[in-house]
């Protein structure tokens, strides 16, 4: 109540949403209660609970009782879920990943590069998209560049990496003509799981990213033109920078 005796609106929209509350959860008491074929005084017994409480529950009368609906999720078996949803001033889920996007992105505008975020290059297919893709007209050259923020399935991200490279040649030839390539870059954050994993099957990573990493940084950097072969390149932590991977480097 405010200073006058008027509600506030705090008060006024917590008694609306706890009225929809109680009454989404009492329909749910009861759809629970009715696929068992259970009577009121069942689920109350086994709750220990009054039928006349789980009536109330039900009907989404009085106020919500958390013990009391531990007692109803206990007797159904279900855990009951209490919590708040997503913090709306948090960070996007997938923050770190789309830092590395922006800042390929940014790197691209500044060397006159054309761009895409997430390029659908299976047009049909839109969940199959390159991180970023950039295109160099004059240089008849594409590049796949796929950002990792957290490096899993090396085998998998490569086989998916390689089918959007090949996928992006077709386009980039569809667009500038026969003589049009397409290459591949991964740019890793460099975090200390991120260069164990490098370091751990150095083989496997020379073997698919022969191109040199300096070479990549300065085509990202506009320095350069994008070089034919796949590369591998690092991002510091706050995706500001990108810098050159040393083949063998211990970790």
């Amino acid at each position: 109540m405010s200073r006058d005796g008027r509600r506030t609106k705090v008060a006024v929209e917590v008694e609306r949403r706890m009225r929809e509350r109680a009454a989404q959860i009492g329909a749910h008491i009861r759809a629970m209660r009715t696929r068992r074929r259970w009577t009121q005084a069942e689920l109350g017994r086994r709750a220990e609970l009054g039928r006349l409480v789980i009536g109330r529950l039900e009907r989404g009368e009085g106020v919500l009782d958390i013990e009391r609906l531990e007692r109803v999720g206990l007797a159904f078996g279900v855990p009951l879920a209490v919590g708040f949803d997503r913090d709306l001033t948090d960070d996007v889920p997938d923050a770190g990943h789309l830092a590395m996007q922006e800042l390929i992105l940014r790197l691209a505008r500044g060397a006159g590069l054309q761009r895409r975020f997430e390029l659908p290059t299976k047009p049909n297919e839109p969940w199959r998209s390159a991180d970023v893709a950039l295109g160099a007209p004059a240089q008849r050259a594409a590049a796949d560049i796929e950002c990792w923020n957290t490096m899993g399935d090396i085998g998998a991200a490569t086989r998916s990496s390689n089918r959007k490279a090949v996928e992006l040649e077709q386009l980039a030839i569809a667009a500038w003509g026969p003589e049009a390539r397409s290459s591949l870059c991964w740019v890793i954050r460099d975090t200390k799981r991120n260069r164990e994993i490098v370091a751990r099957y150095p083989e496997v990573f020379a073997d698919r990213f022969p191109g040199s990493s300096v070479a990549w940084v300065r085509a990202l950097s506009g320095a350069g033109p994008i070089p034919r072969e796949a590369g591998l390149v690092w991002c510091d932590l706050r995706a500001t920078r990108l810098f050159a991977w040393r083949r063998g480097r211990s970790v």
